[in-house]
């Protein structure tokens, strides 16, 4: 498996497919084979005759295990995908982000406009500006000794998700706590790379696309139909409006 080291840290990462670069990042708990091959994205996008890149995020995966939560800054983890595309040598990609990696392909966008082509968010709307959507119960709920001991039920669901894709528990914590910034209405107004916003109609965690994408120049919103956080990743709809989104924006330059 490819990886390279950024700030001392060793990023994990797939590289698939020829043609223009797409960089994906995974929701917390998760990790590239998990948010990204399991659900076909990867051989959607390199099908579609896309270069499909998809990392490791800090503390995930087969990523560096870290356990200060300072370390998982949303800005700091947007620096270690600009790190990637520096590793690859790619000046500019497209990048779509699901949950926590929708929230770092936005500050990424912000800090480093000239790296991004577009971005697709998704599992992520108006909390992106209000609030963070998930409790603080969920990194108590990753120390304790086991999922029964566990209450609250987006906890238990995030503790269980954790012990699935085999995470260590501990950094997840400390990601959870260090990681839940916002961005304010001006920052998201000054976002000028176009951007589709996508949503799952049952998703209790996300906020509104429809009122993220109105803060946001050059944004669209997509509402999928019938899906819950975790179940809208994998959506046909949401594939096929993806691949519309990004085969609709010229690539001028590279």
């Amino acid at each position: 498996m490819p990886r390279f080291t950024h700030d001392g840290i060793e990023i994990a990462f797939l590289d698939e497919g020829e043609g223009e670069p797409i960089v994906l990042v995974h929701g917390f708990a998760s990790n590239k084979e998990v948010n990204w091959a399991a659900p076909s994205w990867m051989t959607t996008l390199t099908r579609a005759g896309r270069r499909t890149i998809a990392l490791d995020n800090r503390g995930h995966g087969a990523s560096t295990k870290l356990y200060d939560p300072a370390a998982y800054h949303s800005a700091i983890m947007a620096e270690d995908v600009r790190a990637l595309l520096d590793h690859l040598a790619l000046s500019r990609a497209d990048v779509m982000g699901y949950s926590m990696g929708a929230r770092i392909a936005a500050f990424l966008a912000l800090a480093h406009p000239d790296r991004v082509r577009a971005v697709v968010l998704g599992g992520l709307g108006i909390r992106l500006v209000e609030g963070v959507g998930l409790p603080d119960s969920i990194a108590d709920a990753l120390e304790v000794p086991s999922l029964a001991d566990v209450t609250d039920p987006t906890a238990y669901m995030f503790r269980a998700f954790a012990e699935q894709t085999k995470s260590d528990l501990h950094a997840l914590a400390a990601c959870m706590r260090g990681s839940r910034q916002t961005l304010s209405r001006v920052e998201v107004g000054r976002i000028t790379v176009p951007f589709l916003v996508a949503v799952g109609d049952k998703d209790q965690v996300a906020g509104s696309p429809e009122a993220l994408a109105a803060l946001i120049p050059r944004a669209q919103a997509l509402v999928i139909p019938g899906r819950d956080h975790m179940l809208a990743v994998g959506d046909r709809v949401f594939k096929s409006t993806v691949l519309d989104f990004l085969a609709n924006q010229p690539w001028l330059g590279h």
